[in-house]
This record gives structure tokens, C-alpha cells and sequence, in this order.
């Protein structure tokens, strides 16, 4: 029996081979597309639908994508010619919700705006805050290792997670992790599934980790500066100070022009660039007022308000990054870190590529902890040999300076070819051998991660 009439006769409607679907599931938000349709999309609802339909796959040697939102940026989730997209987005219930423990149990498939709405009147909430929050899964943040606005202060999703359910290739499930806020037995399994994009197993529930909802206001800063570097030297002055804002965003001129553009806001002054940063918490007004200071003294022109309104409206700038990109045309969105104190020289060494490669490279960075968005604008659906140099020239230079590939986005197809010269050749066959303890049949998510290239 094939393995789409092994999928219909076992799990029935939830088997979709609509053009839709299937055309849907080629892509993410990365703007690039798999090569060819995958067989099927399979809509699990339950953990038993992922069993079965994992089982089935390890019985017919079918390879399998594992999909939440769609939202990635970094092309992991995207289906080609013979793959079984298993789409855990229906599966979005909250099991369990402990304020006194201070933990959740939830399924994958769950958004993390509702998450946080239905935690909201318990008075817990969970801390993982990237851009796309309104639109992404929990199980996507999970297997991408999500950041967001406000990791700086409050973590990752690797510091906001305490255990995962995981179907494994032939369709075993283990539960990884603990309830308690301390556990070291055996190796920490949890830890190596986050971030892992869907190469280890599926992600099926997941224990979270919640915080109180932080008492006091906020207070909105922005601050705007000659240009990114000085920007940058100013936000790198905030960390070097100790203090630690919630979110401190910085927008390149490009980057800030192009969304007021989208938003139909009054142009910048030509060249400049923004930071914006969030407090809060009982000492917002306090700390906000010492970054004010801080950012006057690095020559940025301030304005400090505790109105809850102006923070939004702030925050709705930076958030609408990714739609004023889109609007310029395909965009290769880009995600290296760097140390903190580093950011003014990774401006440096953007500025010289767009110099040496006649390109405009539109940037926004999670100042407060040095993780940069670079983007690379181009015509028509293929990423052109220039931008490739240019981007690997990027790459070369965060690691440089003593950073990383990605800080948040993950490696799926877009970066695979750089993995090995990051990790170095002996890591990179250790990481894909334990990749291969988990499949040995290599059939999650094949040609993600670990490429021979």
C-alpha cells in the first residue's frame, strides 16, 4: 500500500491533497519555496494522529515536514516532491494551567497571543514575545528556539520551557523534561529538541514555564540618532550600564524610512536611525530616566512617555518590519548575533558590503542583546549570486566577531551551507549523528540542518 492510501484509510478526512494545502506547505515567510508538491498534508488533532502518521511513514520510507503556522523564516518547514506535511496547528488546547506552579501544559499548535490572553486572568503570562506572535505557534517557537522583543530581559524559549512531549520518527512518544523548576536526571533532552527544526521528532505538548505578570507601568523611550552606528554605540552603552530595559530595539535608516513609508508616517530625517526601548516593572520610571540620560549623552534626540498608547504605537513601528520588507519586493531575511559590544563594528561591516556590493541592506536589531535582522531585497523568487556573496560575506563577519549564524530564526535550508564552518567539521558529524539516534532513517525533515554541502 502506498503511503497516501495508508494515510486515507487510517486517519480519514484529516489527509488533505487539496492544491491549496499542498501549494500552501511549499512555503514560509522566508519568501522561498520548496521544489515540487508534498503528497499529502496530514491536519493531526491528536498525539495518536501523529503516532499513526509517523508510523506510516517509517513503514513506506516517506520522508515527513513537520508545520505549525508557517510563520519560520529560514525555510524549515517548507515541503517538496514526496514529503507528508504534518501540520500540528489544530492541535491548540490548554491542558493544564498552574499559577501556583507557575507552569502551563499546552499543545503545539497553539498561537502565543491566545496563550497569553487566556493565561492574562490567572496573572501568569509566557515570555517568549517574537515579532510574529499574533500568527506563530508555541511548537513553531519550540523548534526554532524563538526569541523576540523582550529576550533580553525575560529569555528565550529555551529559559521558558520545562518539558516536551515528543513522537519520534516511528511513532514512540516520550515525555522529556519535569514539572519542578530543578531537574538533572540523565541528559537534558528538552534543551537539545529546542531549536532542533524538526529533525528529532515532533512536537506534540509542552510543560511552559510562566512568570508573574509584572507589577508597575512602563515607560516608552525613542530616541532618534544621526545614524546606526551611533545608535548602536548608544545601545551598547545602556547593556555596558547595567541597566536592562525590557526591549531596546534599533532600526537602520532603511529600515526606519521603509515602514514609515508602510505606515504612512512622516519621513525620517535622511540617515537616521532609532532606538526604541520598553521599562518596566516597580523601577521603570527610574530606569527609563537613566537611559534617557545615557542616550542624550551619545547624541540621540529623546522622547520618554508613560503612556501606554504611545508605547504601542511604538512598538507597532517595529513590528511592521517584516510587511515593509515584503512591500519592497523578495526579501532574504537574515539573523546573526553578535556580543553586544559588538554592534557598532557589525554596522561597520554592513555598511562595507552594501558599499562593495552596491546594495542597500535594511536593518533592524534586538539591541539588547545583539541579534541583528539584515535584509536583502531583490527581484523575483530566486535569491541572485550577488546577494549570496554579499550575505556570505555577513555570515563570515559576525562569526568574526565572535558571533553566530542565527540567533533566532534557526538554519532550515537558507543556511545549511554555513553550519560546518561555524561549528567546525568534528561538531557538525557529532550534532548529525545524534540527529540520526533520534531518525535513523533520516526521514524528519530531510535536507534541513545537516546538508552534505
Amino acid at each position: 500500500m502506498s503511503a497516501l492510501a495508508a494515510l486515507r484509510a487510517a486517519l480519514g478526512d484529516i489527509v488533505d491533497v487539496s492544491d491549496a494545502s499542498l501549494e500552501g506547505a511549499r512555503a514560509d515567510r522566508s519568501g522561498h519555496a520548496a521544489v515540487g508538491r508534498p503528497l499529502a498534508v496530514v491536519h493531526a488533532e491528536t498525539v495518536e494522529h501523529v503516532q499513526q502518521t509517523m508510523r506510516i511513514a517509517t513503514e513506506t520510507g516517506t520522508p515527513v515536514v513537520i508545520r505549525g503556522a508557517g510563520t519560520g523564516l529560514a525555510g524549515a518547514a517548507n515541503a517538496g516532491t514526496g514529503e507528508i506535511v504534518l501540520s500540528t496547528r489544530r492541535m491548540a488546547r490548554i491542558h493544564e494551567i498552574r499559577p501556583d506552579d507557575l507552569l502551563a501544559v499546552v499543545e503545539p499548535g497553539i498561537l502565543n497571543a491566545d496563550l497569553n490572553a487566556a493565561l492574562a486572568p490567572h496573572g501568569v503570562w509566557w515570555a517568549p514575545d517574537p515579532a510574529s506572535r499574533d500568527i506563530s505557534t508555541v511548537g513553531g517557537n519550540i523548534a526554532t528556539g524563538a526569541g523576540g522583543l523582550l529576550c533580553a530581559k525575560y529569555g528565550v524559549v529555551r529559559d521558558a520551557v520545562l518539558g516536551i512531549d515528543l513522537v519520534l520518527a516511528d511513532g514512540r512518544l516520550l515525555h522529556l523534561g519535569h514539572r519542578t523548576v530543578k531537574g538533572v536526571t540523565g541528559l537534558d533532552l528538552t534543551s537539545l529538541v529546542i531549536g532542533s527544526e524538526g529533525t528529532l521528532g515532533v512536537v506534540v505538548g509542552a510543560t511552559l514555564k510562566l512568570r508573574r505578570l509584572t507589577p508597575g507601568t512602563t515607560c516608552a523611550i525613542a530616541a532618534v540618532f544621526s545614524d546606526a552606528r551611533t545608535a548602536a554605540t548608544a545601545s551598547a552603552a545602556v547593556t555596558a550600564a547595567g541597566i536592562q530595559p525590557a526591549i531596546m530595539e534599533l532600526m537602520d535608516a532603511a529600515a526606519l524610512a521603509a515602514v514609515h513609508a508602510l505606515l504612512v508616517l512622516p519621513a525620517p530625517a535622511t540617515g537616521s536611525a532609532q532606538l526604541t526601548i520598553q521599562t518596566d516593572g516597580p523601577a521603570a520610571r527610574e530606569e527609563a530616566d537613566r537611559i534617557a540620560e545615557l542616550l542624550v549623552a551619545h547624541g540621540g534626540a529623546v522622547t520618554l512617555s508613560d503612556d501606554p498608547a504611545e508605547g504601542e504605537r511604538l512598538l507597532t513601528i517595529r513590528r511592521s518590519m517584516h510587511a515593509a520588507m515584503a512591500a519592497l519586493g523578495t526579501t532574504l531575511i537574515e539573523d546573526v548575533s553578535v556580543p553586544r559590544s559588538a554592534l557598532p563594528a557589525m554596522f561597520d561591516e554592513i555598511t562595507r558590503i552594501e558599499h562593495n556590493y552596491g546594495l542597500t541592506i535594511p536593518t533592524v536589531v534586538h539591541a539588547g542583546d545583539g541579534n541583528l535582522h539584515p535584509n536583502f531585497i531583490f527581484d523575483g523568487p530566486d535569491v541572485p549570486d550577488h546577494v549570496w556573496a554579499a550575505a556570505d560575506e555577513l555570515f563570515r563577519a559576525a562569526i568574526g566577531l565572535g558571533g553566530t549564524l542565527t540567533g533566532e530564526h534557526g538554519i532550515g535550508t537558507l543556511k545549511s551551507r554555513w553550519l560546518a564552518e561555524e561549528l567546525g567539521e568534528d561538531q557538525w558529524r557529532l550534532q548529525r549523528d545524534i540527529a540520526r539516534v533520534f531518525d535513523p532513517a533520516g526521514i524528519l525533515n530531510p535536507g534541513k540542518v545537516f546538508t552534505a554541502s
